[in-house]
């Protein structure tokens, strides 16, 4: 696979490194002549001193072969035009782009960017997954936050408590992927009952997430 990276930094450096572990081709632009200078020391890559939202410069990094783009500016307009040159331009298959400012997000997929990495929404759930002492915690975020994985402990006000699931009027588009019960995993089928205490891992719609709490807890999310 040959990636292209426009950005600079460790997280580049470390992606870098990575990619060429797997075996992977890395083509990597950058402004900074000295850090580009640091890259051509450290990784056998081809490394160009250039804006990437240029075509001269995608071109000498190879944009005609490349599998994937990845734009990791710090500027989101920048990151946005780099991904449509590269589509448009050089055809190169895949996309994927970090966004900085979160009000972006619409934007950029509007203008059919793949993949999109939300910084500031991803960084959000991991500190809210890290100190939610709640009874319902948004565990993962799947295709870009169009499915959800939460979990619910069952507490003594849940409504569920000694039903099975085939007795559970669940409302529609949610799914049980499995119940957590002291150290055993159980994969839940029609005559599962529901036990007080039960870690409940569901897979929802984001709009469905509050009517799953509200029926498994009995409280309103």
């Amino acid at each position: 696979m040959r990636i292209i990276i426009v950005g600079g930094g460790k997280i580049v450096y470390y992606l870098t490194k990575n990619f060429i572990s797997k075996g992977y081709k890395v083509s990597i632009i950058n402004k900074d002549k000295e850090y580009c200078e640091l890259l051509a020391r450290e990784f056998n890559s081809l490394i160009v001193n250039g804006d990437g939202s240029k075509p001269k410069y995608l071109e000498e990094a190879e944009a005609n072969k490349a599998d994937a783009i990845l734009a990791l500016t710090g500027n989101d307009p920048d990151n946005l035009f780099i991904c449509q040159l590269a589509k448009k331009e050089f055809e190169i298959p895949k996309s994927f782009s970090v966004i900085n400012n979160p009000d972006n997000e619409t934007i950029f997929k509007s203008l059919g960017i793949e993949t999109i990495f939300n910084t500031t929404k991803l960084i959000s759930l991991l500190i809210e997954q890290r100190i939610d002492t709640s009874d319902v915690n948004n565990l993962l975020a799947i295709e870009e936050g169009r499915v959800n994985i939460s979990q619910i402990i069952l507490r003594e006000t849940s409504p569920v408590i000694g039903k099975t699931l085939k007795e559970i009027d669940l409302p529609e588009d949610i799914v049980f992927g499995c119940i957590i019960r002291d150290e055993h995993v159980l994969i839940p089928k029609g005559k599962t009952k529901l036990l007080l205490g039960d870690k409940v891992l569901i897979i929802t719609l984001p709009e469905k997430q509050g009517e799953a709490f509200a029926a498994l807890s009995g409280e309103q999310l």
